[in-house]
């Protein structure tokens, strides 16, 4: 009876890894078919993204992909930002927001820099995908600088774990989506120096983890936000939008002013 219940046990054990071992490849497989779809839109004239193979069950093991410990994707592009600075290696908000390391460890900022990948400043084009909505816990999107075009899906909005959004210096049109306003965990928003147009969602105004909005250097039109994470933002951050009419003015400029 002994040998039997052990037999049962093993079995149940072997059974159980099994189970754990095929959730996650399912789920590499269909992130990596998001990230592979992504690919394929984009012209890489350096092959960048030369290792996204499909034909890998991990995407994990791809370059300028990491992914946690239950092999979820959970950054493309660079692993160096300042969120990181702050939440894995100590450096304060105002010594990370002014890109002042000093006050890390040479030890550790030499780690920082051996951890480095970035999709930034790639040469990338084309657009991007509404698939990306399916990385569920993907807390880092960086691919600012390269000459992407169309516009931000709306399925962005489905990244609950998004910490950074970086697509500045890119040539996207089209409106900043509403949805975005659902990304609760959202420290950075860059989206400037694009062609974007329309105005500045009210939505955003909820999310209370923004530290750093830049949409300058677009289209936009209407009024800038003064309220919850917009009080702290700089002017700055929202400059040449021809479009663009100044703070909001306890409702005596329109939310929409100058959008047609």
């Amino acid at each position: 009876m002994a040998a039997s219940g052990t037999t049962a046990l093993r079995f149940s054990v072997c059974v159980s890894i099994t189970l754990t071992l095929v959730v996650r490849l399912v789920y590499a497989n269909s992130e990596g078919d998001a990230l592979y779809t992504l690919r394929r839109s984009l012209s890489d004239p350096d092959n960048v993204l030369q290792s996204w193979d499909p034909t890998l069950v991990n995407p994990c093991t791809w370059f300028h992909i990491t992914c946690n410990q239950d092999n979820r994707v959970t950054r493309i592009g660079n692993i160096g930002s300042c969120i990181d600075w702050h939440t894995r290696f100590g450096c304060p908000w105002e010594a990370c927001l002014l890109n002042d390391v000093s006050s890390l460890q040479w030890g550790r900022l030499v780690e920082l820099t051996m951890l480095s990948v970035d999709l930034g400043n790639s040469n990338l084009s084309g657009h991007l995908v509404p698939d990306i909505g399916k990385l569920e816990h993907l807390q880092y999107l960086e691919l600012y600088k390269n000459n992407i075009q169309g516009t931000i899906p709306s399925e962005l909005g489905n990244l609950k774990s998004l910490i950074s959004l970086d697509l500045y210096n890119n040539n996207i049109s089209g409106i900043i989506p509403p949805s975005l306003g659902k990304l609760k965990s959202l420290v950075f928003l860059r989206l400037n120096d694009n062609q974007l147009t329309g105005p500045i969602p009210k939505e955003l105004v909820g999310i209370s983890s923004l530290k750093v909005v830049d949409v300058s250097n677009n289209n936009l039109c209407g009024t800038i936000p003064t309220s919850g994470p917009f009080e702290r933002i700089p002017l700055s951050n929202f400059e040449n939008n021809p479009g663009l009419e100044g703070p909001e003015l306890l409702g005596l400029a329109s939310y929409d002013t100058n959008c047609s």
